[in-house]
């Protein structure tokens, strides 16, 4: 039994929570349910009037969790404020029961994964905000990198080139592939013409805007743009599921039509815009995206194009390709 009379005399400045990871969570509840037994305890037994905010409490867990992209990418979320609070983190690394999906894989946790998850979590509380907060993975690992040593960083189509905000002293070359597309358009498709009468582009969501905006100013024609309504109540797959997709612009119809994204995951976004698309009589549908993930596999882009929806698919090879892509 712990010093009762050294407990009341240090008393715990701030509140206690517990992050609990996957994979250690039975060992955090067993913590939890000692920790809120004590508690009560001490304060019945001693009487105690004057309790600080949070020392007694029903559970000291707050909820977390790190969910997966169908990349395998993760991100951490804190659930609830930690704002002021002593929160420690648990998690056992060599738990290899814990899984997760990549590109349709199951993949078991290795200890490289648990410590990514816990830096997650970490980042996630680092901003002690009011509301749920969510890690920012690629700025850390930016600063990261640039904690080694690294000088300069050359990427692809970065899905946000802000995140070089992060490392405002080194070198951060972002290159976008605009070339290589309309090369491969003019030269694979037959009767391809780049006016306003005949062309369009298409941005799925917001976030692509500004590739869509690009495009159109170099062909000199116009553009649309689509944004997804979500559910944030609900998280599948580590994102919110989209309700519908609500389309800004002038008549597609009996236009080619090129939607324009920096990448393919399970696709299901992009064939839902190709199918608003077609729904609104659009000629040709070009799907063109500079990574092409394909998580979900190929299916649903096969049955896709002997439906109609889409034309031609245009990615690179800047990311793994599978065999059968």
């Amino acid at each position: 039994m712990p010093n009762i009379e050294l407990l009341e005399k240090s008393m715990p400045v701030a509140p206690i929570r517990i992050a609990a990871l996957e994979g250690c969570r039975e060992l955090a509840e067993e913590v939890d349910r000692n920790l809120v037994k004590f508690r009560k305890e001490l304060v019945e037994k001693k009487g105690l009037d004057n309790i600080p905010q949070g020392y007694s409490e029903d559970s000291f867990i707050v909820e977390c969790e790190c969910p997966r992209f169908g990349t395998g990418e993760g991100k951490g979320i804190i659930k609830e404020s930690v704002r002021g609070t002593d929160l420690y983190i648990m998690v056992d690394v060599t738990n290899y029961s814990s899984t997760y999906t990549v590109c349709g894989h199951e993949n078991h946790m290795s200890p490289d994964d648990h410590y990514q998850d816990l830096k997650r979590i970490i980042s996630a509380a680092t901003g002690k905000a009011h509301k749920k907060r969510e890690s920012l993975d690629c700025a850390l690992a930016l600063r990261e990198l640039s904690d080694m040593g690294v000088a300069n960083i050359i990427t692809f189509d970065a899905h946000d080139p802000r995140v070089q905000n992060s490392i405002p002293l080194n070198g951060f070359d972002n290159f976008f592939p605009t070339y290589q597309f309309l090369k491969a358009l003019i030269k694979n498709v037959d009767n391809f013409q780049v006016d306003n009468d005949h062309l369009m582009i298409i941005s799925p969501d917001e976030g692509a805007m500004s590739r869509a905006v690009y495009f159109s100013n170099i062909l000199g024609v116009d553009m649309g743009m689509f944004y997804k309504r979500r559910d944030y109540t609900r998280v599948v797959n580590g994102r919110n599921p989209i309700v519908a997709h609500e389309f800004l612009g002038s008549s597609v119809e009996g236009k080619d039509v090129m939607i324009i994204d920096d990448m393919i995951s399970s696709g299901e976004s992009m064939l839902d815009v190709a199918r608003e698309l077609k729904r609104r009589k659009a000629r040709r549908v070009f799907c063109i995206s500079t990574f092409g993930m394909f998580t979900n596999g190929l299916e649903s882009f096969d049955k896709a194009y002997e439906e109609g929806l889409i034309y031609k698919v245009i990615t690179t090879n800047c990311t793994y390709q599978r065999p059968d892509l």
